[in-house]
């Protein structure tokens, strides 16, 4: 979706699904949570958007 909006220290890269996790881990820090559940998040609103079992 976004093949240009690189997360910063990777700027001037294509975006690839390689770094969700560092996208992750950031959200959790500014957040004040776990990466855990920063993942658990979003795993239960893609299983409810989607209607994954």
């Amino acid at each position: 979706d976004a093949p240009y909006l690189t997360p910063h220290p990777f700027r001037g890269k294509r975006n690839e699904p390689a770094y969700v996790a560092f996208v992750c881990e950031q959200l959790a820090q500014l957040r004040g949570v776990t990466s855990e559940e920063i993942a658990q998040a979003t795993t239960a609103v893609a299983q409810t958007f989607f209607a994954f079992p």
